[in-house]
């Protein structure tokens, strides 16, 4: 089912950071052996499968995989089509029937009501979207949605998937823009073999698959090969098998002979043998996580950073101690929890083809946790018949997305109350005891359960989310620790700002490719020849999504920098093209590819970039700021300002583009006109201190020294990490002979960095 995005994340598909499916260090995961069969296989359908897994497709018929994505019928269509309406914000729609037809009449892309006929059913639980088609092969995804749990839950009714918000047709999240577009958002993991197969030069798509769910073939891969050896062995049972493999492209039932042995001591089990690939959890991730597609070209049985990009545990996904905020499809949280360290996989609480869990309640928990010790007063504390004393109510606690659609935790974590007023963190206690104070909770949970010991990751993350002071030596700590998830290790290390190039380039070397990956992201913006020193390497890295990031770091660099690569440097940029230009119906892309552009000199090409995306999305304000760059990079300032007033004409309290017009006027000589545009960009994004800086430049420029000095005070108060701050203000109080706020800066950059020796000297002749 499709998440609804709220506004500030709709382009972080594109641009968010990029993360891996690595094992926890604590147990790293051996490399995947699969066999493939020596001619390549097709798709056959999941009919042919039936023949002889027939019980397996029982389970799998009637499946949320079966049925997530069906042709309108009476039996498919869920909703009332009865000459039912409902009214939003001053919009009212009708669903109806012509004939055997399902239509809606509500609000299109100008603005208009009309008649629209239902395309698809999508999803069935516990609500069910619908499709519409459009010129040009696209789908989009209705913004009213059908309530599909009984009357009694509320359900049963027309809803708006943003009850609270006006959606007017040119919003982003309007259903006929890009933000709800079925081939880009939706597709690949609503049917089998999909492609969307997007033409940008006709701005059209041909999107096409092999069925219209989420069949065998799906998670198995194709099957011809398979069959056809089931066919040679039905037919002579005599003949050996072909090869190891019987045919399948992979198995996903790696040790059919896994036990789970529960230590009477502890209460935990341990699994025999220990799990020997990620093949099973990376096969689920490629739906069940929050990515995006780098290729088309998804092979069965490779690593999924071949063809996907996946979310680190970034701010707006996730809250700073993991905990699952938007809707992040289960994978970034599964690789944090102890579950997944000891060799837990999906299927060992999921049935693979129902998709549902073995068994209700406690009982499923108890496959492996001991009853006696856990499923007991003394250990939860609740009475046995309250929902207080489910194992998941504590350690899978629900976060409610599409308005009626809950979804679990999957970090399965011990609830830490003593983490909210701290880090600003939902918990478990207070999710049911809504009307409990946090003090009574933390106060709770130290009674039954004693102090939590220790320092949690999530304090690192959210210090160096918020740059505080000594945050940075944290992250490396974090980055280093092998006890850690390899997730939590990889966000650590894409934190990272001007190194420390040791844990970097240890990370880089590292066998699992997250942490690569994370090491690249830290790597940005960083001198040229220390990137290339340690990205040119990962140019001939085996993993696609790997080979592209180094490729994108080191794209515009010298030749002579890169350590006799450049053959392998414009394989990479070929493949991180193509990358881009798979998703090239989003407007990310064309800022992506304009940015790669622009770094290797081809700048009308990066125009044509930028121009492209703007065509795609005209609403994708970093656009404007971009293209507004490369025209200075051209010298073209009077086309720059008129991108950016085109910009702010569509958003005109947008901080980045009032900034960006603020350091143009600067530029163009116009100071007076410069400062409101940067005063107002720095009180519109007061978290982002590089705006309170630069306006404090312009202030002090314009002789507005006492304004200059209270904003970069201020600023620091907010960011008290960032030396930037403290260097401009001991400076502009020196120079403007106010010795006793100098001196108080000058010692404030000394504590902060105490091996600057520029910083020590200006102490040194401020304090003489």
């Amino acid at each position: 089912m499709r998440v609804t995005l709220p506004r500030w994340h709709v382009s972080l598909l594109l641009l968010t950071g990029i993360a891996g499916l690595g094992s926890c260090a604590r147990s790293p995961l051996p490399k995947r052996e699969s066999v493939t069969p020596q001619t390549p296989a097709s798709f056959v359908g999941g009919a042919a499968c039936r023949v002889c897994h027939e019980r397996e497709a029982e389970l799998w018929h009637g499946s949320d995989h079966d049925l997530a994505m069906q042709e309108p019928s009476e039996e498919s269509v869920l909703g009332n089509f009865d000459d039912a309406q409902i009214s939003h914000f001053g919009v009212t729609s009708h669903f109806f029937r012509r004939g055997e037809d399902f239509f809606v009449r509500t609000d299109g892309p100008d603005g208009n009501l009309a008649d629209y006929k239902i395309a698809y059913v999508f999803g069935v639980e516990p609500l069910q979207q619908y499709l519409i088609g459009f010129p040009g092969g696209r789908y989009q995804a209705l913004g009213l949605a059908w309530d599909s749990r009984p009357a009694d839950q509320g359900g049963q009714r027309w809803f708006h998937l943003y009850p609270n918000e006006p959606i007017h047709h040119d919003d982003e999240l309007h259903w006929t823009g890009a933000s709800q577009n079925w081939n880009f958002m939706c597709a690949e993991c609503h049917a089998t073999n999909l492609r969307k197969r997007y033409d940008a030069d006709a701005d059209a798509y041909a999107t096409s698959w092999s069925e219209l769910d989420v069949s065998c073939e799906a998670c198995h891969g194709p099957g011809s090969t398979h069959v056809s050896w089931a066919r040679t062995r039905g037919s002579d049972a005599s003949l050996p098998a072909r090869d190891e493999s019987n045919g399948l492209v992979v198995h996903l039932n790696e040790a059919p002979d896994v036990e789970w042995m529960i230590d009477a001591e502890t209460g935990n089990a341990t699994r025999r043998p220990a799990r020997a690939s990620g093949l099973q959890v990376e096969t689920c991730a490629r739906c069940h996580a929050r990515r995006s597609i780098l290729s088309e070209d998804y092979s069965h049985g490779k690593p999924l950073l071949d063809t996907h990009r996946l979310a680190f545990l970034s701010e707006g996904l996730y809250f700073a101690d993991g905990q699952i905020q938007d809707e992040v499809y289960v994978l970034g949280s599964f690789l944090q929890s102890r579950m997944h360290a000891h060799g837990v996989t999906c299927s060992d609480c999921h049935d693979p083809h129902s998709a549902k869990v073995y068994t209700p309640g406690n009982a499923l928990c108890n496959r492996c946790h001991l009853a006696a010790k856990f499923d007991t007063r003394d250990h939860h504390f609740h009475d046995p018949e309250q929902a207080g004393a489910r194992c998941v109510g504590c350690h899978m606690p629900e976060r409610l997305y599409m308005v009626v659609d809950p979804r679990r935790d999957h970090s399965i974590r011990v609830p830490r109350p003593d983490l909210s007023p701290r880090l600003n963190t939902p918990n478990a206690c207070n999710t049911c005891h809504e009307d409990r104070s946090v003090r009574w909770a933390i106060d709770a949970a130290e009674r039954w359960w004693g102090r939590p010991e220790g320092e949690h990751y999530g304090e690192i993350l959210w210090a160096g989310r918020k740059r505080r002071t000594g945050s940075q030596s944290a992250l490396r700590r974090l980055a280093e620790d092998v006890e850690r998830p390899g997730i939590v290790r990889a966000t650590a290390l894409s934190m990272l700002r001007g190194g420390p190039y040791d844990v970097i380039a240890g990370a880089l070397g590292h066998d699992d490719s997250l942490l690569r990956l994370a090491a690249l992201t830290a790597l940005a913006s960083q001198d040229p020849a220390v990137v290339s020193r340690l990205a040119a390497p990962m140019l001939d890295d085996p993993v696609r999504g790997v080979r592209i990031e180094a490729a994108r770091l080191l794209a515009g660099l010298p030749v002579a920098l890169l350590e006799g690569r450049s053959e392998s440097l414009e394989k990479g940029i070929v493949e991180y093209e193509a990358s881009q230009r798979i998703n090239a119906d989003r407007a990310e892309a064309g800022l992506n590819l304009g940015l790669l552009h622009a770094q290797l000199g081809r700048l009308e090409q990066a125009e044509i970039d930028y121009r492209q995306g703007l065509a795609r999305d005209p609403s994708f304000i970093p656009l404007y700021a971009n293209l507004a760059d490369l025209y200075r990079m051209q010298e073209s300032e009077d086309q720059g300002e008129r991108v950016l007033l085109d910009g702010l004409g569509r958003d005109p309290k947008n901080p980045e583009l009032l900034h960006a017009l603020g350091l143009l006027l600067v530029r163009r000589g116009r100071l007076p006109e410069a400062l409101p545009f940067l005063e107002q960009a720095a009180e519109a994004r007061p978290e982002f201190v590089r705006f309170a800086y630069v306006f404090a430049i312009a202030l002090e420029s314009a002789g507005e020294i006492d304004r200059s000095l209270a904003v970069l005070e201020s600023a620091h108060a907010r960011e008290p990490g960032s030396p930037e701050l403290l260097v401009a203000a001991a400076s502009f109080a020196r120079k403007h002979r106010r010795h006793d706020l100098a001196l108080k800066f000058a010692r404030k950059l000394v504590a902060l960095s105490p091996g600057d020796p520029r910083a020590r000297q200006m102490l040194q002749e401020l304090e003489h």
